[in-house]
């Protein structure tokens, strides 16, 4: 309790007429920022074509690490840059996928 109002308490009420004062703490709202952890990690296990799994996890981390600090525009610069390497990471995947059963089938013996 602040010092004024244990007064105030303490002897009964203000003895002048002025008007008590208010403080606003303005706290900031929750920093939702997806950091594609998740995602970099399966990538990194699953979808891991020439690296770019793990670089994507990497950025991750360093998004999450941002986020934590409470730095948003590092943080969106790095989820950004996480979530272009898991989409290339996962395209690049599918299409050697692709690629490698076309050329089974069609392999003549």
């Amino acid at each position: 309790m602040p010092k004024e109002q244990q007064e105030v308490v303490i002897l009964g009420g203000p003895h002048t007429s002025t008007s008590a004062t208010t403080t606003t703490i303005n706290m900031p709202a929750e920093i939702s920022t997806p950091d594609h952890v998740v995602w970099s990690l399966f990538n990194t296990l699953f979808m891991n074509f020439c690296c770019l799994g793990f670089i994507a996890y990497s950025y991750s981390v360093k998004s999450r690490d941002r986020k934590m600090v409470g730095d948003v525009t590092g943080a969106k610069t790095y989820a950004s840059t996480a979530k272009c390497l898991n989409i290339s990471s996962v395209i690049f995947t599918i299409l050697m996928a692709i690629l490698t059963i076309i050329l089974y089938a069609t392999k003549r013996t």
